[in-house]
């Protein structure tokens, strides 16, 4: 039997005219996580939401808020985001100077810390954190706009980090952002990844429970 496929539905996808509604819906499809890109007009070029919207949101769904944050720098903002109802708070690389003390940090705040490494980041670049960290997170498309092509070359970095992290003994989720669709899907679960953030493969769909079944499925046997 394969191992459940976490799909988390990036609501950057979503309508923002009902986000909750949106939030309801894909819960009800058949969601596991809640995805949410924070972004800054600065680390990436696009703005989306803060914490406000957060807050906002965490009354209308049960799932795990899975915040993305695409700031920089970084560490101001991680205790708002806490209070505003994250359950997972993931950071880049390179959001600050002090990557460990950043992920302690949220540690610190009961939350769930993930590290998100963009294209060009090398896997070397977080190989001294994995002791900290629950969710390792990689850009399939260059970060702060939805809808990119997938980036092919990304796979075997998906590999690389997956051997890293097993050698851990740690349970670690390797998630994916950017291009999943049911087609790129099979190619990264294959490499290891066990979480994958679905944004317009969700959302820029008819029917929400069809969409992430048909990605839930695409997981070959390992």
């Amino acid at each position: 039997m394969n191992p459940r496929i976490i799909i988390a539905p990036s609501l950057l996808a979503a309508d923002f005219s009902r986000l909750g509604e949106e939030a309801r819906a894909v819960e009800a499809a058949g969601a596991d996580w809640l995805h949410l890109d924070v972004m800054d007009g600065h680390f990436v070029p696009n703005i989306t939401f803060g914490p406000l919207v957060v807050k906002a949101l965490r009354p209308h769904t049960t799932l795990p808020l899975d915040v993305h944050l695409m700031i920089a720098p970084v560490d101001p903002f991680l205790d708002a985001f806490a209070e505003a109802g994250a359950d997972h708070i993931s950071i880049h690389a390179e959001a600050g100077p002090h990557l460990h003390r950043s992920l302690q940090r949220i540690r610190a705040l009961g939350k769930k810390p993930g590290v998100v490494l963009n294209p060009a980041t090398s896997v070397d670049s977080v190989l001294w954190v994995l002791d900290l960290v629950d969710i390792v997170m990689v850009m399939t498309v260059n970060p702060g706009f939805g809808g990119q092509a997938f980036i092919e070359g990304q796979v075997p970095k998906v590999a690389a980090l997956r051997r890293a992290m097993d050698a851990t003994g740690r349970h670690i989720h390797l998630q994916i952002d950017g291009g999943v669709t049911s087609d790129t899907a099979p190619r990264l679960i294959a490499a290891g990844a066990n979480a994958l953030v679905a944004g317009t493969a969700v959302f820029g769909k008819p029917d929400y429970a069809a969409a992430i079944q048909a990605i839930r499925a695409a997981a070959p046997a390992r």
